[in-house]
């Protein structure tokens, strides 16, 4: 790290200070709970406010359809109730809606459950995926991605391959997943669409690649689509008509959509998203799911295997809250991608900032066109790798997260995410990356 000049935005002793009580062998390698809180401890003994891009976490209050159905659901008295573990049929209803509204995919009330936040459904994917036949134990991450995720896979003991998918775009990807599908072991890929931090968004001859090879292999593809409907170059915003949202769905009868509710309907911390399986798989038979999970059918080892023993279920009032939302979705009461699309345009001039004061996007195209503007974005300084750039910016007042933690290759890189930067700072920004560029002069 190149040492900081004695004046900068933020008091570097307290800086230096905050960061050496953590006791991390490096800032820049930091989880992003423990940047978090990192920063949290440096504001706090500064009293600044950073510019805070290192978690992906709403801007936005949680829509009042959502608020007014989970409070009359409370004062029913739901609270004092076991929800059904695996959802209220009113929102199995609705989630079913929800995917034929906006994928264009037929899923049937059973195979369609709530989970507690995305993050939990992608953890019963892939205690249920690496366990479904017996030589087939390992995940193939398509990077780069949610860090997080391997630690997932750590903690239950699956081991997993992973490869940047930046340079094998289009005609490269299908030798490239070819040449860790035909090895026999991957039971399952996954990735997010968009994709987190890169922001790129696969095509459809992309997507019919991945799930042709799915098939090809018996292999899973648990299709994370956190940032749903967020590609905001197309309107995907009214339910039932064309554009639908692009999913290997259309492709294979091999997947699993986690859905979260946390980013396009701003109900982060309620914690609930969304899990649906074709009723194929779902109805389909491993040989080894039966010592884990005391069933061979996938669906009920899903069900009363994995989720039984992980939560016994999304908390009741906040099924409740999830069914008012969707219901208003489904029927054309509420445009969920309308609340969200200021992101894009926060993104559209956070960029331009960061570019005219040195830095350079780094994930920069999307499959021949330019990345388009949303949540997460990607930047470099020259001369700087992207470890050493995360601590360098915190004596700036900007906090991000290192491509070298999501499994980019693009080490030189940070993720930035626009949620929590709303207009009233961008000046603030703007300074402090003037700042920067005056002290590290290219």
């Amino acid at each position: 790290m190149k040492t900081p000049p004695k004046k900068t935005p933020i008091d570097p002793s307290i800086v230096t200070q905050e960061i050496k009580k953590m006791g991390l062998k490096s800032v820049g390698l930091a989880s992003i709970r423990e940047l978090n809180r990192i920063v949290n401890n440096i504001e706090a003994a500064a009293n600044e406010k950073y510019i805070r891009m290192e978690m992906g976490v709403p801007g936005f209050d949680p829509p009042k359809i959502a608020v007014d159905a989970e409070i009359k659901a409370l004062k029913r008295g739901v609270g004092s109730k076991y929800p059904p573990f695996d959802g209220i049929p009113e929102l199995k209803l609705e989630i079913s809606k929800f995917v034929k509204n906006f994928i264009d995919v037929d899923i049937s009330l059973e195979s369609c459950f709530p989970t507690v936040g995305s993050m939990q459904g992608c953890y019963l994917a892939m205690m249920c995926t690496t366990r479904r036949i017996k030589g087939k134990n390992k995940i193939l991450f398509i990077d780069p991605g949610f860090p997080v995720n391997k630690r997932q896979a750590s903690v239950i003991g699956v081991p997993y391959d992973n490869f940047d998918v930046y340079e094998f775009r289009g005609d490269k990807l299908k030798p490239k997943l070819e040449s860790y599908l035909k090895k026999g072991d991957i039971a399952s890929l996954m990735y997010s669409n968009p994709n987190n931090p890169a922001w790129i968004c696969f095509t459809d001859q992309e997507l019919q690649i991945i799930g042709e090879l799915a098939t090809k292999y018996d292999c899973i593809v648990m299709e994370d689509l956190a940032y749903f409907g967020m590609d905001f170059r197309k309107d995907y915003s009214v339910p039932g008509q064309e554009p639908f949202i692009p999913s290997v769905a259309k492709y294979t009868n091999n997947y699993i959509l986690l859905i979260s509710s946390s980013k396009a309907f701003s109900l982060a911390g309620q914690r609930i998203g969304m899990t649906a399986i074709p009723d194929k798989l779902f109805n389909s038979e491993g040989n080894n799911l039966e010592p884990y999970f005391g069933s061979n059918s996938f669906g009920y080892a899903y069900i009363f295997g994995a989720m039984y023993s992980l939560s016994s279920g999304v908390s009741h009032t906040n099924q409740w809250g999830l069914t008012g939302l969707l219901k208003a979705i489904n029927n054309g009461d509420y445009n969920f991608v309308e609340s969200v699309k200021e992101y894009g345009d926060r993104a559209k001039v956070m960029k331009k900032l960061f570019t005219n004061n040195g830095f350079q996007i780094v994930y920069d195209m999307d499959e021949g066109e330019k990345i388009a503007d949303g949540f997460y974005f990607t930047i470099s300084y020259p001369g700087f790798s992207g470890i050493e750039l995360v601590e360098e910016l915190l004596y700036y007042g900007i906090s991000a997260i290192s491509l070298t933690t999501t499994g980019s290759d693009r080490h030189e890189g940070l993720r930035a995410c626009v949620s929590l930067t709303g207009k009233e700072r961008f000046k603030d920004l703007e300074n402090r990356l003037k700042s920067f560029e005056k002290d590290h002069p290219k």
